[in-house]
């Protein structure tokens, strides 16, 4: 999972481009990145770590334009090295800059016909530089010293056709313009806004729409799967279909984890969402557990919180703060080795012993992948005194690899495949287990866009849109497990 952002304006974008990416740091952490066009002059400062990190006050002095991107990333395919930090840059055709959110599904078989028929050449094994590269190949079948609105459009039109899998991108083209690209499915989030300057009117692209209207963008609204919008250096805003076939299939982990709370994807309030997932909750604990003995209901910060004061208000049970967070670490689901992750739960969370001392209490977290976070913190619940430890998942059973752009685990990883619910809740530890049922979470979020036919929920019932799970998983599996990404680490 990434952020992207894209901005053109009247005025330097180096500022807003930085506040941005610190608005989507929770979708990255590993790495970040801008790029800025200044006409000819095209400056990029990437590398490891967050946003304040990556880019100092040194860095920013130079990156000098009216237009630009920037990237927060943490690695799903490839490494998580500096050189796979984005955004990335080809210089032929124009001069192309582009960062992305997503996962291709075909990327082994692009990479072949960009080598040996492309002729193109490849730096490092990142599906987003293969995006760039297949932009750049269809860009210069023009063959023009500048491509028009048009040839953008048709070039994407022929992306699509090449490409599978989930894809919100952000790119420029120097002495051109600003594009942004949605895959045909939708899968990933991607907005884009403007504003009215005295010296005219600016435009922004982003992965949430937070970053648009905390930088008071207006007008925001989403891009549709399939389609490009293309944002002249003169202002002018063109939007064009580029796929045949297209289909609104947003990501229900989105809503779930990863999305901001204060964000809306295509028109849903993920707040809204998670204070709903609460009541849902509460209503299949009524019918599955009537008799329960639950006293004290306590969110695992930060994900679950409103959904967990949901349901303790539906229940009309106290709502406690009984684990605190320590800020500064990462989210442990996405760290390789199952040690490190095992050491990053003790060093994130604190137990407030007054809250479980003698209690029963509901634990509620946003979902349940692996589960070794979640047994840890039964644990340090059971050792700050809890006399029971119910658990509560804000998601379905996580029981299947995500091949759309969130670094899950091989299916044998994830806890919950090939196990009953009664099987998961004494791998945890808990003396309950309570999962939301997935039509439960469609309904949650269809109560914001009752428009939208269908989700991608593969994670939760093994059905891929894109229809080629076997070939991506095959391919991916060694390089994704537990052991591959230790090698990885220790090269």
């Amino acid at each position: 999972m990434c952020g992207v952002v894209g901005i053109l304006s009247t005025q330097e974008v180096n500022q807003s481009l930085f506040d941005a990416l610190t608005l989507l740091q929770h979708r990255g952490q590993d790495a970040a990145g801008i790029a800025t066009a200044d006409g000819d002059r095209l400056v990029v400062r990437k590398s490891k770590g967050l946003v304040s990190e990556a880019i100092r006050t040194r860095h920013m002095i130079h990156l000098k334009g009216k237009m630009g991107i920037g990237h927060v990333r943490y690695p799903t395919a490839g490494t998580s090295s500096t050189l796979e930090a984005q955004p990335f840059y080809v210089n032929s055709p124009y001069g192309i800059t582009l960062a992305h959110n997503g996962n291709l599904t075909n990327a082994h078989e692009i990479k072949i016909k960009l080598i040996t028929e492309d002729q193109r050449h490849l730096m490092t094994s990142s599906d987003s530089e293969i995006i760039l590269n297949v932009l750049a190949h269809e860009l210069q079948q023009f063959n023009k010293t500048k491509p028009s609105p048009q040839d953008v459009f048709k070039a994407i039109s022929k992306l699509h056709k090449r490409i599978r899998g989930s894809y919100s991108i952000v790119a420029m083209i120097n002495n051109v313009g600003l594009i942004a690209v949605r895959d045909p499915n939708g899968i990933r989030p991607l907005v884009y806004g403007s504003k009215s300057t005295p010296d005219g009117i600016e435009y922004m692209v982003a992965s949430e729409s937070v970053a648009l209207s905390a930088l008071d963008f207006t007008d925001i609204k989403d891009v549709a799967p399939g389609e490009c919008v293309f944002i002249s250096l003169k202002g002018e805003c063109l939007i064009q279909q580029c796929s045949e076939n297209s289909q609104l299939n947003p990501c229900l982990f989105e809503l779930v984890y990863f999305a901001r709370p204060d964000s809306f994807i295509d028109e849903i309030s993920v707040y809204k969402v998670r204070m709903s997932i609460g009541k849902y909750l509460a209503q299949k604990i009524n019918r599955v557990w009537p008799n329960h003995d639950i006293e004290r209901v306590i969110p695992v910060p930060e994900t679950s919180r409103h959904a967990a004061m949901t349901l303790a208000q539906e229940l009309n049970i106290k709502f406690r703060e009984g684990l605190v967070k320590n800020r500064y670490i990462g989210r442990t689901f996405i760290m390789p080795g199952q040690a490190k992750r095992k050491k990053s739960v003790t060093q994130k969370l604190n137990a407030i012993d007054l809250e479980f001392k003698g209690k029963n209490v509901l634990l509620v977290d946003d979902s349940i992948v692996r589960g070794t976070t979640s047994k840890e913190i039964i644990q340090m619940s059971r050792k700050a005194g809890a006399k029971k430890v119910y658990f509560a998942s804000a998601a379905p059973p996580v029981k299947y690899p995500n091949i759309y752009g969130i670094d899950m685990p091989v299916a044998e990883e994830l806890v919950a495949h090939n196990r009953t619910t009664e099987e998961v809740e004494e791998w945890i530890g808990a003396d309950k287990l309570i999962y939301l049922d997935l039509q439960d979470l469609i309904s949650a979020a269809k109560e914001g866009n009752a428009q939208i036919e269908h989700f991608d929920a593969s994670v939760f019932d093994g059905h891929y849109i894109t229809g080629d799970e076997s070939e991506y998983l095959n391919q991916v599996a060694s390089l994704r497990n537990d052991e591959a990404q230790s090698k990885i680490n220790n090269i």
